[in-house]
């Protein structure tokens, strides 16, 4: 087929207007499959939730963490016009801390514009208490005359005070495009994400502990400035990416609770995120060099900075710290991702690929000796370097998929994966992965997959990292760099029963086996079950459902005193989700229930093998029930009514936290937050106005 450039149709279009066209009458002409309505369209929702239970954890992301009413309020409005021009905007959940707003304009195929706004809560630690003042802010102070040597003997009892801690995201973004008739589009996207509120962090001294609340004050802004070229048989694209991270708190400054071990350990400080910043240049295009082979590439190329000013080593005056080497890091990290990728087809049904990639991480930080502190109460007699972690990865992919047996379609491939690190116990790792999938299609009504596949990751000789300090001990070998074996399998069935009825079931498995590893992950182990179903029962009632459950297990090895195994751990994971979902119209084009309905349970244990008396690991368990019930009612042409019940129940058990009360650990003072657990009902009734 023949394509032709919007110049030739414009002067194609302005040659036919020239000819006397009067004897058509065009009046009564409609366009059946045209996409867009012309002209204004829109509707607006508002309305009132109740919300009936109170749960900060119901509230994550939600906003509907209090108990009482909510503003249900949003809408959409567009306009479209004859020449080709369009704007329209929408909003969604104006009156929660979840609402989300976006407006749009442009001349189609011309230019666009973009303005998207959301909010987002994050809300942590539900029931937390803290006898600090000063929340929010950068220091965190105590009561004259609160350190003890334990959380037993400290006034708890009149100073603690209950403490929300969270942090609301906003994003705005801007996003303009410009489409030229020379085969180019251009586009700039600029962005700006600010997180304010809290967060929870831990400070120590030495052995002493305490659980604290850090301020928030983020803002992320990055500026994406793009050009595309797409013609027959070529297209290309280059952008520009800048990213720059500000935080408005450099440090977090506390009043240490616990007796000072040494004279002057009164006051700690914990360094923030620190200001950062991102260069980077992208591109990547394609050709087609022949009908049956094409040839694609892309790039990224990269650099990090980070030259925030240090904060002093220590608050402790009573210690002679030497001074630091340099006033900043003065960071910075080189990046490279690129790729190259050639498909062809020299025969019918037969697709053959094959891609190489490389990806670098150059560190090029200087190194320095800094003073090696112990949280403000000692000096040690050494330093410590920094490392300059550098990463270098080739991947190389050969696949080929052939479709010429009839009902049978077959793929394979084989991966090579190679990763060179420094600063680290392995400097060489080689992964090939072998892998091949047939998929049947013996009935019409029937599709059968499955896809088996092997790897084999081998490491240079294992070292043992001295440049950390403390040296690990030699029998370790951390799953990410130790050989390993993975293999691999799943199977697919989708059949089609009736007109009426379709299911679909799935089984993965996959087996990690570290028979070289003493010390450390010696197994891992998951199998994956999974069946969906969808049912029409009729032109009125569809009903969807799933099944999920997932098994993992995993076996480590470890040693408590440093040199042979002494001890083991099994870990067993599990989890199970089932979903339903039904819609039903109770009266034509008037009356429409729904119901949702999920249920999830999880579950992990840990079992100890050990020759040293020790207790085992209490279960974690989570469940949660969720049942939403909808209905849209239509009182006229224009005007429905929406409402929606909705009840969730959240049980968990958390050995981390149940029972640890701010004084249950005499070294440690804690918030106190217990497992969370909720069960939340709410209700929403709004009214649809379209037009």
């Amino acid at each position: 087929m023949r394509t032709h450039s919007p110049l030739f149709l414009f002067a194609a279009l302005g040659l036919l207007s020239s000819f006397d066209a009067a004897a058509v009458d065009t009046s009564q002409w409609q366009c059946k499959t045209c996409p867009y309505p012309k002209g204004v369209s829109g509707s607006v929702d508002a309305g009132m939730a109740t919300v009936f239970d109170a749960s900060r954890t119901f509230g994550d992301y939600t906003g509907l963490q209090r108990r009482g009413d909510y503003l249900v309020l949003g809408g959409k409005l567009s306009y479209r016009s004859d020449s080709g021009y369009y704007a329209s905007g929408s909003a969604t959940d104006l009156g929660l801390d979840t609402r989300a707003l976006t407006l749009q304009s442009g001349q189609e195929g011309v230019w666009g514009l973009r303005i998207g706004y959301t909010e987002l809560p994050r809300l942590f630690a539900a029931g937390a208490m803290t006898p600090f003042s000063g929340i929010g802010g950068n220091v965190l102070t105590l009561p004259a005359g609160f350190a003890s040597a334990g959380t037993s003997t400290m006034p708890l009892a009149g100073t603690l005070q209950p403490v929300d801690i969270g942090f609301k995201k906003k994003n705005l973004d801007v996003t303009g495009t410009l489409v030229s008739f020379d085969n180019w589009t251009y586009r700039v996207k600029v962005t700006r994400d600010t997180r304010d509120g809290t967060r929870p962090t831990t400070g120590s001294f030495f052995a002493s502990v305490a659980q604290l609340v850090a301020p928030v004050d983020q803002v992320t802004e990055q500026l994406e400035v793009s050009a595309a070229y797409a013609a027959r048989g070529l297209q290309g694209s280059l952008a520009y990416t800048l990213s720059r991270f500000k935080n408005g708190t450099a440090a977090l400054t506390w009043d240490n609770p616990f007796w000072p071990v040494v004279p002057g350990a009164t006051r700690g400080q914990l360094a923030l995120a620190p200001d950062n910043e991102l260069h980077q240049l992208s591109g990547s295009a394609g050709y087609d060099i022949t009908p049956t082979i094409r040839a694609s590439a892309d790039f990224a190329v990269g650099r990090l900075t980070q030259n925030a000013a240090f904060l002093a080593p220590t608050l402790n005056a009573t210690l002679a710290v030497p001074a630091l080497p340099a006033q900043s890091l003065n960071g910075r990290v080189d990046t490279f991702n690129g790729s190259v990728k050639l498909t062809a087809a020299p025969i019918n049904d037969l697709r053959l690929s094959a891609t190489y990639a490389r990806n670098l991480r150059d560190n090029r930080t200087a190194t320095a000796s800094y003073p090696l502190l112990a949280t403000d109460i000692f000096l040690s007699t050494g330093t410590r370097k920094n490392t300059p972690f550098d990463l270098t990865q080739d991947r190389i992919k050969l696949g080929a998929e052939y479709r010429g047996l009839g009902i049978a379609k077959l793929s394979g491939g084989v991966d090579h994966d190679r990763r060179e690190r420094n600063y680290t116990e392995v400097v060489r790792t080689r992964e090939t992965t072998v892998w091949g999938r047939v998929a049947v299609q013996p009935i019409e009504s029937l599709s059968l997959a499955l896809k088996l596949a092997h790897a084999e990751r081998q490491n240079s000789p294992y070292g043992t990292a001295v440049w950390f300090g403390d040296v690990d001990n030699p029998l370790l070998r951390k799953y990410n760099l130790a050989s390993r074996q993975r293999d691999t399998a799943g199977v697919r069935a989708d059949w089609t029963l009736s007109e009426k009825w379709a299911l679909g079931a799935a089984v993965d498995y996959a087996n990690d086996d570290y028979s070289d590893s003493a010390v450390g992950l010696s197994l891992a182990r998951s199998v994956n079950f999974g069946i969906d179903a969808t049912a029409t029962l009729s032109e009125t009632t569809q009903i969807t459902g799933y099944a999920q459950s997932e098994q993992m297990r995993s076996r480590q090895a470890g040693s408590q005193g440093g040199l042979g195994v002494d001890w083991r751990a099994l870990n067993k994971d599990r989890f199970n989700v089932v979903g339903l979902t039904l819609r039903h119209t109770l009266v034509a084009d008037k009356f429409d229930i729904g119901a949702d309905v999920s249920i999830s349970r999880s579950r992990s244990d840990v079992s100890l093998d050990a020759n040293f008396s020790e207790s085992q690991f209490p279960s974690a368990k989570t469940s949660r029930d969720t049942i939403k019930l909808f209905g849209s009612y239509k009182l006229q042409e224009k005007v429905s009514i929406n409402v929606e019940l909705w009840h969730e129940r959240y049980v968990t058990q958390d050995w981390h936290l149940d029972g640890v009360l701010p004084a249950t650990v005499q070294n440690l003072l804690s918030f106190g937050q217990q497992s969370p657990q909720y069960s939340v009902k709410a209700v929403s009734v709004s009214a649809r106005y379209r037009f």
